[in-house]
């Protein structure tokens, strides 16, 4: 076996071993990860082929998301998982980020257990299937403002709101799915304040909804329902945190069913939570 730093060469045969697990990425996803972390996303390679990933991102310097652990079925066991988790922590402890952090699922918790990671919080995806010609929400009220052509002084204050919800600058990340699906990227303000915000892409199995952040529960019910109405896919994704007190009645009244859990995990000093209560749903497992 042989670690070695990814390139953008390497992302077909991370598209293979995403579509073998049976995930929602895109190559633009893959695209995203070594446009901000060109030195910390790496590969595993038995006998000349990609058969393992994982890829990091640092926001802000506060904290570092690890995401895209996969491993080919045909050579599971070997360890090789568990590599690549060490080179990718050895990467950013080398850049001395306070918190690394993932979204374990409950067959990789285990893991990350034994490698100093604890748990924060859970997270549990849902998923809607429907007809999107008749699929969507009545409420209607948040305002688009994705695109290039965008009020960038509300985008500015999503960005502000973002960081103390996320707890860390990721306005590179949220700015290119802004730009990549605008029709998705959607705000609720009063008083020139924003009191929640959505953005969403578009997966190679489903659109996802995230992160999709809220003050109080008709906010959040009418950025969901606006994100339905904009979505043309018969299948969408959610990612919400359990703990929070409206996301996963409001989901579940718009026909979404449960699919799966999740743990966040951090390794680390976590000096900066951020909100999480104002999390309706987050940006994905693989992005934080």
């Amino acid at each position: 076996m042989k670690l070695r730093v990814m390139t953008a060469a390497d992302i077909p045969a991370g598209m293979r071993l995403k579509d073998l697990a049976g995930w929602n990425q895109t190559a633009s996803d893959w695209q995203r990860f070594l446009d901000a972390s060109p030195h910390g996303c790496f590969v595993a390679e038995v006998d000349g082929r990609v058969s393992g990933t994982v890829t990091t991102i640092v926001h802000g310097g506060r904290v570092a998301w690890i995401g895209m652990v996969l491993v080919d079925p045909d050579v599971r066991g070997r360890g090789i998982g568990t590599e690549l988790l060490g080179r990718a922590i050895e990467h950013l402890e080398e850049l001395r980020v306070p918190a690394l952090k993932l979204d374990a699922t409950p067959q990789g918790r285990p893991l990350y257990a034994k490698l100093g990671f604890v748990d924060e919080y859970e997270i549990e995806r849902w998923v809607l299937r429907r007809d999107p010609a008749t699929g969507g929400a009545a409420e209607s009220g948040p305002r688009m403002i994705g695109g290039r052509g965008g009020d960038s002084q509300v985008v500015d204050q999503i960005m502000e709101l973002d960081l103390q919800v996320f707890g860390a600058d990721r306005s590179a990340l949220l700015r290119s799915l802004e730009l990549d699906a605008p029709v998705f990227a959607l705000v609720l303000r009063r008083d020139d304040a924003v009191q929640g915000y959505a953005l969403g892409r578009r997966g190679s199995r489903a659109d996802h909804l995230g992160p999709w952040v809220a003050r109080d529960e008709a906010t959040a019910r009418a950025l969901g329902g606006g994100f339905l109405r904009r979505s043309t896919a018969p299948t969408i994704f959610v990612d919400c945190l359990k703990s929070n007190r409206f996301a996963v009645e409001t989901v579940r009244s718009f026909g979404f069913e449960f699919s799966r859990p999740l743990m966040r995990m951090v390794r680390g000093t976590n000096l900066h939570p951020g909100l999480p209560e104002l999390v309706a749903g987050i940006l994905g497992p693989e992005f934080g």
